[in-house]
């Protein structure tokens, strides 16, 4: 430790750990995912500043909490890897700085992370790496996720245990509910499960590549999700899950890869009847807010439609409204499994159709539908501010 004159008689430029800052923000996020893709920074808030940081942070600094004037000398992070697998995590004297973020953050941090000790392989990383940007986005999205922060899930009888708020409980917080052999491997691949006003969703996080349904694995890990929802959220419906990837390309290739299925039962919309695509940038985290909100629907198709047009899912196939005409879906929420099924509809003639989305979603829309259904776009800022609502609502930075 320095005393601040003693550090700028070394000529250093102090680093304050401010709350809100990038530099608490990236420390608060290693303290309950242990690990983060470099190449993923952007997730956080600007990647080129987000870079620089990490690089000066894994480099000795003196960093002080203005708060209370404690100090901190040393390094704070390290760079490991190469490419895909580069990889940030805390340096182990840093763990001092948890303390900072939270009086529990430490505790956590060493029970979670087996005492700051990480397995070597691709597998674990490539794990980590996933919970960890779906963490971030949730952050990003004004959902809570520090686990240290939230009540923690049972499953001895019907309560109300998860705050009224939106909130993120990690797949390994998920699985600590019960003590049978199936609640430890059931959610191995979702990331976590995001509990809010507007619905309870599985998340996964296929990054850069198409998602493989499991079957079976799938409907026991929503089974188990249900149940849990049942018991904490008040809640016995659980039918929608969110699916992150970098870009519109993997919902496209999700969505073509789904279309070679000859066994219905493992089609991903057999087992999650929505599944909402959120790109792995600033449109997503706005894209995921909405869907975090109390009927968030209802309040879209009602911004979107006059009241005589709408179908209120009445229709004989997937469609929210018929305006003069013609067959509108609103895709706005990303849901590529009532995509599919429109797509199925529009295939049997009749119509015209159409789609609503966003500009970010109009590529692999287009490209999946073809000439079967015209694309319309609709600006978000529009839809923001047509509900009310601004960014800064919603999330930070």
């Amino acid at each position: 430790m320095l005393s601040e004159n003693a550090h700028a008689r070394r000529g250093g430029e102090m680093l304050y750990f401010r709350a809100g800052s990038q530099a608490a923000r990236l420390v608060t996020l290693l303290s309950f995912t242990g690990e983060f893709p470099f190449s993923s920074l952007s997730v956080m808030g600007n990647e080129r500043v987000l870079k620089a940081l990490a690089r000066r942070l894994a480099s000795e600094q003196t960093v002080r909490d203005p708060e209370t004037g404690e100090e901190f000398t040393g390094r704070v992070l390290t760079v490991s890897g190469r490419g895909k697998e580069k990889s940030v995590r805390l340096y182990k004297s840093a763990l001092a700085l948890l303390g900072w973020v939270h009086p529990d953050a430490y505790g956590f941090y060493m029970a979670a992370f087996w005492g700051h000790r990480f397995p070597g392989d691709a597998a674990h990383r490539e794990r980590n790496h996933r919970v960890a940007e779906a963490a971030a986005l949730c952050m990003r999205a004004g959902v809570e996720a520090r686990p240290y922060l939230l009540p923690k899930l049972q499953n001895k009888k019907i309560l109300r245990v998860v705050p009224g708020s939106p909130c993120f409980y990690l797949a390994r917080d998920l699985k600590k509910i019960g003590e049978t052999e199936m609640n430890k491997t059931m959610f191995t691949r979702m990331a976590g499960a995001v509990f809010s006003p507007g619905g309870c969703y599985a998340v996964y996080n296929t990054r850069n590549a198409v998602m493989k349904w499991g079957g079976m694995g799938e409907f026991k890990a929503l089974v188990g999700l249900t149940e849990a929802a049942r018991l904490n959220a008040g809640t016995d419906r659980v039918d929608g899950a969110v699916l992150v990837g970098r870009s519109g390309g993997v919902a496209l290739r999700t969505l073509l890869e789904s279309d070679k299925s000859h066994r219905l039962e493992l089609r991903f919309d057999s087992i999650y009847h929505h599944i909402y695509f959120v790109p792995m940038d600033p449109d997503g985290i706005r894209q995921l807010a909405l869907l975090c909100l109390a009927d968030w629907k209802g309040r879209l198709l009602s911004l979107l439609f006059e009241a005589e047009t709408r179908s209120y899912d009445r229709g004989m196939f997937e469609y929210d409204a018929c305006v003069d005409g013609v067959y509108v879906l609103s895709h706005l929420d990303g849901d590529i499994a009532r995509l599919i099924r429109f797509k199925e509809a529009a295939g049997g003639g009749g119509g015209p159709f159409e789609v609503l989305c966003f500009p970010h979603q109009a590529g692999y829309v287009r490209a999946y539908l073809g000439s079967l259904a015209g694309v319309r776009m609709i600006g978000m800022d529009l839809v923001y501010g047509g509900l009310g609502l601004t960014g800064r609502d919603l999330f930070e930075g």
